[in-house]
């Protein structure tokens, strides 16, 4: 019996194309993928497929150049408005009375009016405070005056606040004062001055030029009013 040829003698062979390379020796189909598991192969694609989408949205969403980016506005924050404030009384001949001895109550608390001058039709801005040591019903335990400087444009300040004083006057003091901010004079309440004609005012000078204290105002009490009845001349 002739030999039967062997199998491998009449294997094909892959016709050679010019210009295409032969594939790896034992190189499989599949790319990427190959040799992966399918469910390797089904969570890859997922991967796949996410990560372009991510980056198609990132390249979507990017503000173009020159384009503003509004921002959040901020917070608005209402801050309730301070309750209103009388105005302060305007004391006449009619009408003289500017506080009540409650007001009063304290040493050292002021408070604000207006005079009502006669002779010049103007209401003088005046100022009240309380002296320590004395009674709350006595008209000797206050001060009023004109808040005016006599012969001049500025207005005298009640100072409280003593390391204010010696910032703004370079004048040193155990308890409240009166300024004039134009001169930087100073002007004591606790302690009175002779005027001419033998005539002791308050608010003896301890520091500056002016020529006197401030222009007092006369100041009675009946009952539990205080009024302003009148206002020293120059």
């Amino acid at each position: 019996m002739p030999d039967q040829p062997s199998p491998e003698r009449f294997k094909a062979e892959m016709p050679e194309i010019p210009g295409l390379d032969k594939p790896a020796t034992g190189a499989r189909p599949g790319g990427f993928f190959a040799g992966l598991s399918p469910a390797a192969r089904l969570a890859g694609g997922i991967g796949f497929v996410l990560l372009a989408g991510l980056l198609c949205a990132l390249v979507f969403l990017r503000p173009k150049r020159g384009e503003r980016v509004q921002a959040e506005p901020a917070p608005q924050i209402v801050v309730p408005a301070p309750a209103d404030t009388p105005p302060p009384p305007v004391a006449t001949e009619s009408q003289p009375v500017i506080a009540t001895v409650a007001e009063m109550a304290e040493p050292w608390s002021s408070k604000e009016f207006f005079f009502y001058n006669r002779l010049t039709g103007a209401n003088v801005p005046a100022l009240l405070v309380r002296l320590p040591g004395g009674s709350a019903s006595s008209a000797n335990s206050y001060w009023g005056f004109s808040l005016e400087v006599p012969l001049g444009r500025c207005q005298f300040e009640y100072l409280t606040d003593v390391r204010k004083l010696a910032a703004d006057y370079g004048f040193r003091a155990k308890h409240p004062m009166v300024g004039d901010p134009c001169s930087r004079t100073v002007f004591d309440p606790l302690r009175m001055m002779s005027r001419r004609g033998n005539v002791w005012v308050r608010g003896a000078i301890v520091q500056g030029s002016d020529l006197r204290p401030p222009l007092a105002i006369e100041i009675k009490i009946q009952g539990k009013e205080i009024s302003a009845v009148s206002m020293e001349e120059l």
